[in-house]
């Protein structure tokens, strides 16, 4: 057996994998500084949110207008409070293997974020149901006009995988994180260059609201919103 030709060949795979990971982090730092401006001249039509849990954001709209009634999609029944006083819906894209095995990161196994950073994983979308939220670091009002809106509605119903009558999916579990919410099966799947945040990202894209060229974490955007 020749042992220097081993060392030589896992000294080599080292010194690929150390290469990638300053790569991914120079990536990281840099491209969520560059700036994808906003759209000119919209009409502040529409009151949406950004809203951060200081891991994870969300793109929040209102329960239901003229351009579109997410009740009829997102179900109130499919919540363990069932109540329907809600004004404002959340979603937030991710990996369902996370969403559905890690509600702290205490519970974090190394098998879950593993799939998860190299696409081996399903995806999953969070909704929760808000009566109102209080704009601060972690949560930003932004005004977009109602075409601006129906792109990001098309955005965000593409997002969903659908049943043959072209219905949402509904998760059943009880991995909730609150009252409020429930999971539905999404398309694509997660990994470390498309993260909940890279599509919470691409969902302002979508609509012509400022954002990062690319980012995988909260900051980056939030950084545009400070």
């Amino acid at each position: 057996m020749n042992f220097k030709k081993i060392f030589k060949i896992i000294g080599r795979i080292l010194l690929g994998v150390i290469a990638f990971i300053a790569l991914y982090a120079l990536a990281a730092y840099t491209l969520p500084k560059i700036v994808v401006d906003k759209e000119a001249n919209s009409s502040p039509d529409i009151t949406i949110y950004i809203h951060t849990n200081g891991v994870h954001t969300d793109v929040v709209l209102p329960i239901a207008n003229n351009l579109c009634d997410w009740r009829k999609d997102i179900k109130f029944e499919n919540t363990i409070s069932k109540d329907t006083t809600a004004t404002l819906v959340a979603f937030g894209w991710g990996d369902k293997g996370f969403y559905l095995n890690t509600q702290t990161w205490a519970q974090l196994k190394f098998s879950v974020a593993f799939k998860a950073a190299f696409a081996l994983s399903t995806s999953a979308m969070h909704t929760t149901f808000y009566k109102n939220l209080q704009e601060g670091d972690d949560c930003k009002k932004i005004l977009i006009s109602n075409e601006q809106y129906r792109r990001l509605i098309k955005y965000i119903r593409s997002g969903f995988k659908t049943d043959s009558n072209n219905n949402f999916v509904n998760i059943k579990t009880n991995a909730n994180y609150n009252n409020y919410d429930a999971f539905y099966e999404a398309k694509g799947k997660y990994n470390l260059f498309y993260t909940c945040n890279t599509w919470a990202n691409n969902a302002l894209k979508a609509c012509g609201q400022k954002a990062c060229l690319w980012t995988p974490f909260d900051k980056g955007i939030f950084n545009q919103y400070k």
